[in-house]
């Protein structure tokens, strides 16, 4: 029976027909709410409304407003040019969840004259009795889903509480029958993940276990998520997936639940909700050790959580931080014995090594000056001294362990491998068998076997060519000289000088015996108090004599010596940074505008090119010319190999440039190109001194 509520004027404007789910879980498994929300539209026709429009944008998306939903805004908007007639919908639910959408929904039905229809009848919000029931319908509409998200989290927590809430687990774990979490039956899965953990103790960092990975093509397993459900997949491994399984408190045997929260913010006036955001570990909301078997121990757990904090550079803490491989060894591990606030790394830009630790206090006052900087050459070799003093009785035993570990340095690759390979041999015999069961006159199907079949013969001659190869490589790399191991073993100082220990395994190195240092100056005896706070809870206090700054030598020479010296031979640029180095009397600082003023005062010509010598060139333009930088050619230049001339100290260099074809300037050239750093593509440290299980 038509409502007498529905005017022609309804039935000349036309109908919407609003279809909504909450989540896509009931998008795929309940369609029987679909069908019937989809049958409003033949509702509104048997009512008389011969246009009729079905928006189903909102399909998984939750009503409650703090989700964005496109589909009830175009609803809104549609109704708002006054086209629309009638909304219909299978209850109030379908529309809004919260009475902001839902009241601002029918005041606009009311300020253009549509109706509001559903199972029950038709709703004229004009009406003082219908607006009424609309709005006790909403209201409700509200409570109801308040009411069922407090039932449904109030049993979920309760099953957490147990230890027995199912839910999405990581590669490596499975669900019995009986409920209780389980290693992976498979065992390619565990040992790819025992693999994982393995390798971030040995290397140290996430991003190294995903170098080391994509260096050995050695595939990790994924869980992946679609329309069957979560399934295992073997993929190359991406940051994200290692970073996760070191993350994970589920591999060292306690049951976590609640490790993530969502927020809410607003969002062009409206608030927005957002998942997934980490909370500490004292705000989970379920933690239960020892639960099920472990791939690790929760000591190690809390370990591996350590290393990753202090690999996080680019975070702010107040702790200490891993080393990255520039020339200081105590980078991120230095906290000034003042204000107790880590210690930033200053590199100088002269020749050499030379490096300062310096505390710039409190940042947030205006001008605030250094508040302590020390020289680090010599603070690192305290610290280099007092180190090998320490391991030195176990040095002997550390050398017979890296070389079982040099040994054994491809199994993993290699196991991992012959892992991959037995299961491409299974989906070999897999596809065989499905060839061989179809029937051989349905050609369609049989060709596509055939293709699968083939595909995957391909991919185990693949795998079994690598292998071989890898086993090749391994018969004809040389054995570890253990003798040449022991011997080091007696002088680590030649062994910590050696040119394959590179910066960042000296670094990791220190880290594992050294837990802070802190370094402070005795201004009455001119000295730095270095106190170094051991892992094992020691304390060793050391005082080094500080090596003041060099002053400049000499008197400091006077501006118009300099200009009368150097005028005409250089630009004014040139010479106004020549000034500024040699400190010259008359300005503060001396600036090309400057300098010319001298010069013109001095009647001293401008610089020309076209009269200079061809033959001299400068600094930039030899190491243009021998494809190296400007400080390796002063480097070449203090050494003696490229012969250059100076007009007076501190001014810039000439070079001949005939003299470059020397073969002395070609040895040096070829031994700078042979100190740079040629691997970048692999691990810094595959060759460099290292602790075994580190």
């Amino acid at each position: 029976m038509i409502s007498t509520k529905i005017t022609p004027e309804h039935l000349q404007r036309g109908a919407i027909v609003y279809v909504r789910q909450s989540s896509m879980g009931q998008v795929l498994e309940h369609k029987e709410s679909q069908r019937r929300q989809y049958a409003l539209a033949d509702m509104a026709r048997s009512m008389g409304f011969a246009n009729v429009t079905t928006i189903d944008d909102d399909l998984g998306r939750s009503g409650s407003g703090l989700v964005e939903r496109p589909g009830f805004q175009r609803l809104v908007a549609s109704v708002c040019t006054g086209s629309i007639g009638a909304v219909l919908c299978i209850e109030a639910s379908r529309l809004a969840r919260n009475g902001r959408d839902w009241h601002h929904l029918i005041d606009l039905c009311a300020l253009v004259g549509a109706l509001v229809i559903d199972t029950d009848g038709v709703y004229e919000p004009r009406q003082t009795n219908d607006r009424l029931l609309l709005g006790l319908k909403g209201t409700m509409s509200e409570y109801e889903l308040s009411l069922l998200q407090q039932r449904g989290l109030a049993a979920r927590n309760s099953k957490a509480q147990r230890g027995e809430l199912r839910f999405r687990l990581p590669p490596g774990y499975c669900w019995n029958e009986l409920g209780r979490i389980e290693i992976d039956p498979d065992a390619r899965v565990v040992d790819a993940v025992k693999l994982v953990f393995r390798k971030f103790r040995e290397l140290g960092t996430a991003r190294q276990v995903l170098t080391w990975a994509h260096h050995a093509s050695v595939e990790l397993p994924s869980v992946m998520i679609d329309v069957r459900g979560a399934h295992l997949r073997w993929k190359v491994p991406r940051y994200n997936n290692i970073l996760s399984l070191l993350r994970s408190p589920l591999y060292a045997g306690a049951y976590a639940f609640g490790r993530t929260c969502g927020q809410t913010r607003i969002i062009d006036g409206r608030a927005r909700k957002t998942a997934g955001h980490r909370k500490p570990m004292d705000g989970w909301s379920v933690l239960i050790h020892d639960h099920h078997p472990g791939y690790i121990t929760w000591a190690e757990y809390e370990k591996n959580q350590v290393m990753l904090t202090e690999n996080a550079h680019r975070k702010k803490s107040p702790g200490r931080k891993s080393g990255r491989g520039g020339r200081a060894l105590l980078t991120g591990l230095v906290r000034c014995g003042r204000c107790a606030r880590m210690m930033r790394v200053a590199y100088g830009r002269m020749a050499g090594h030379c490096h300062r630790y310096q505390c710039h206090g409190d940042q947030a006052a205006a001008n605030a000056p250094l508040c302590v900087g020390i020289g680090g050459v010599r603070v690192d070799r305290a610290i280099v001294a007092q180190l090998l003093e320490a391991v030195a009785p176990h040095a002997i035993e550390a050398a017979q362990q890296a070389a079982d570990l040099a040994d054994r340095s491809d199994d993993d690759v290699r196991q991992a491998l012959r892992r991959q390979l037995e299961e491409a041999r299974y989906e070999v015999s897999l596809a065989a068998r499905r060839y061989e069961a179809v029937d051989p006159d349905k050609r369609l199907v049989a060709r596509e076997l055939e293709a699968r079949w083939e595909a995957m013969l391909a991919h185990s001659r693949e795998l079994e060519e690598r292998l071989s190869r890898l086993d090749a490589g391994r018969a004809s790399t040389a054995p570890v000289d253990r003798a040449a191991l022991l011997t080091l073993a007696h002088d680590l100082q030649a062994a910590w000088n050696a040119s394959t220990a590179d910066a960042a395994t000296k670094q990791r190195l220190v880290r594992i015996l050294v837990h802070e240092v802190l370094l402070d100056l005795d201004e009455a005896s001119n000295e730095v108090l270095i106190t170094i706070h051991w892992t094992g809870g020691r304390h060793t206090v050391l005082r080094i004599p500080r090596v003041r700054a060099r002053k400049y030598e000499g008197t400091q020479p006077s501006a118009v010596d300099v200009v009368r010296e150097l005028g005409g031979q250089f630009p004014d640029r040139d010479m106004a940074v020549t000034m500024n180095r040699m400190r010259c009397t008359g300005a503060e600082r001396w600036t090309t505008e400057r300098v010319r003023e001298l010069r013109e005062r001095l009647a001293i010509s401008a610089f020309d090119p076209s009269t200079t010598n061809t033959d001299l060139i400068s600094v930039n333009e030899a190491a243009r010319r021998l494809s190296i930088v400007a400080k390796s050619v002063r480097r070449l230049i203090r050494e003696g190999v490229i012969p250059g001339v100076q007009a007076m100290p501190s001014a810039p260099w000439r070079i001949s440039a005939a003299k470059l074809e020397s073969e002395a300037v070609k040895v040096g050239v070829r031994n700078i190109g042979a100190r740079r750093r040629r691997n970048t593509g692999i691990l810094k440290d595959k060759h460099a001194l290292r602790l075994p299980g580190f």
